[in-house]
């Protein structure tokens, strides 16, 4: 077997991970097995574009190519009901326009408040939107060569710009979010470093902290809906 094929067999559990993490919230409707053909594709991407030379090592590279062709999979197949992305677009929206208007993170009960919604009908909202969330903040990141906020730290070096007007524009950008990260309340804050920096799963996460994993969906939703909120009020 050649030092490529044999790369690529080697890290087939790879995709898996990453497609096992990515399709933890999303429906039924979803095929499994489709996610994993678009993650081999991503995966033998990455053996042949790999650049030792870039000083990154390939697990992190691959992993963020495989992730890429899983999210083209998914949009291509447009799988969230439009209500579903409507809602999750209302809510980070409602959220950056809160934030703008208090000078702080808003907590539950005014985020519910400003969508004229009970908390508890807020969470389920949330456990729905919880799936295009998680996709959400991975499409955020995909293109980010690196990003760290403290210890938070949601990828790696994958691949630069020779454009220098793109490269500033993507360390504005890296810049915007690590900001953002910085200022979100310390459970979400704990919830995003344990999911992508510890890369546990929701369940696991939940076990940590002491909550239901669909409570930890809930807050991770939430985080990331502050994430985007943030991002597009600052770039408006």
């Amino acid at each position: 077997m050649d030092q490529r094929n044999k790369l690529i067999e080697d890290h087939v559990d790879l995709v898996q991970y990453i497609v096992g993490r990515v399709t933890v919230t999303l429906p039924p409707s979803v095929d499994r097995e489709d996610l994993v053909s678009a993650g081999i594709i991503g995966l033998i991407k990455a053996v042949d574009r790999f650049d030792p030379s870039r000083g990154v090592k390939f697990d992190t590279y691959a992993s963020t190519v495989i992730r890429g062709e899983i999210m083209e999979c998914l949009r291509a197949r447009d799988w969230a009901p439009r209500a579903l992305r409507r809602q999750a677009r209302e809510i980070a929206q409602t959220i950056g326009e809160l934030e703008a208007q208090l000078g702080c993170a808003p907590d539950d009960e005014e985020i519910a408040e400003a969508l004229q919604v009970e908390v508890e009908e807020y969470h389920e909202i949330l456990g729905k939107i919880s799936g295009t969330t998680i996709l959400s903040l991975d499409e955020l990141m995909e293109t980010q060569p690196h990003l760290a906020a403290e210890s938070v730290r949601l990828g790696q070096g994958v691949e630069q710009f020779d454009n220098p007007a793109q490269t500033f524009e993507q360390e504005e950008i890296q810049q915007m979010i690590a900001q953002a990260i910085e200022q979100l309340p310390e459970r979400e804050k704990h919830v995003i470093a344990l999911y992508y920096q510890e890369e546990l799963t929701l369940r696991e996460i939940g076990e940590v902290l002491g909550v239901t994993e669909s409570r930890i969906c809930q807050i991770h939703a939430q985080a990331v809906s502050r994430l985007h909120g943030h991002l597009a009020s600052r770039l408006s």
